[in-house]
């Protein structure tokens, strides 16, 4: 199947994603790996793993599943994250000479689903530091613009806020980081930006924007994978207070590049 690109990345994109925090691809992924992921998340999605979640409410309608760490124990999605154009993508849009794989995360909103994803940003949930640091969002499905991911164009210049459980609001333990201001409340005083998106697109997005997304209430079902991307300037990082990822011990030390078995590099420039 296709290891590289359908298309180059620019200066443009990558200029894009140096002011905004997040640029769209478009159809740089072939349909031999969405049908390949079409198969796997749906096999997925019948045997979800140890850290799936369902983040709809059990009385509402429709359905926002998640999962994570699929590549720690299936051969499909390690396969995608080890051979498809993904980890290039990353590292192009980076500048960075080599990428590292972080980890994946599956994310499926069914039609009439109403929650949404709250505003947060991805990497003080994660033992990471570093400004090259990124995700691969692709769909399987048609998205439309008013259902897709919004993001807050250049807070990925902001400092770093508290993470949270999305189940109940409540901020994680002992982080030592303020509380993130009210996006939704204060909106006409931010750039959002959301993206109509066809299978074969796909967004990258700095690990540090500020980021959520409204409910499902398109006819589609949005089905996206986001495998997570770390660059150069990466190091491991043992945070203070609660972290979600990874989810196991690595067998690194504050300060270490990522290399490892466990952060394998995927690509090299």
């Amino acid at each position: 199947m296709q290891t590289k690109p359908l298309n180059p990345i620019t200066d443009q994109d990558r200029a894009l994603y140096e002011r905004d925090g997040v640029v769209c691809l478009k159809q740089i992924f072939d349909t031999d790996w969405l049908d390949f992921l079409d198969e796997a998340v749906e096999d997925a999605m019948a045997h979800p793993g140890p850290y799936a979640e369902e983040y709809a409410d059990e009385d509402g309608s429709g359905r926002f599943f998640g999962d994570l760490e699929l590549v720690e124990r299936r051969s499909d999605f390690r396969q995608f994250a080890m051979a498809s154009p993904a980890a290039e993508i990353a590292g192009r849009i980076m500048d960075a000479s080599k990428t590292n794989f972080f980890y994946d995360q599956l994310l499926v909103k069914e039609p009439g689903t109403a929650e949404r994803t709250p505003w947060h940003q991805d990497q003080p949930y994660w033992a990471v530091s570093g400004r090259q640091v990124c995700s691969v969002w692709l769909p399987l499905d048609p998205v439309e613009q008013q259902v897709g991911v919004e993001y807050v164009c250049g807070s990925h210049r902001w400092e770093a806020y508290s993470p949270y459980h999305f189940m109940d609001g409540s901020p994680y333990e002992g982080t030592g980081l303020p509380s993130l201001p009210d996006i939704e409340a204060d909106r006409d005083q931010h750039h959002i930006a959301s993206f109509a998106m066809a299978p074969g697109d796909c967004l990258v997005f700095q690990a540090m924007i500020v980021h959520g997304a409204p409910g499902n209430r398109s006819t589609h079902r949005r089905r996206a994978l986001a495998t997570r991307w770390a660059g150069d300037d990466a190091r491991y990082d043992v945070r203070a207070g609660e972290v979600s990822i990874p989810t196991a011990d690595p067998g690194l030390q504050h300060g270490d590049v990522l290399d490892s078995e466990r952060f394998p590099v995927v690509w090299r420039r």
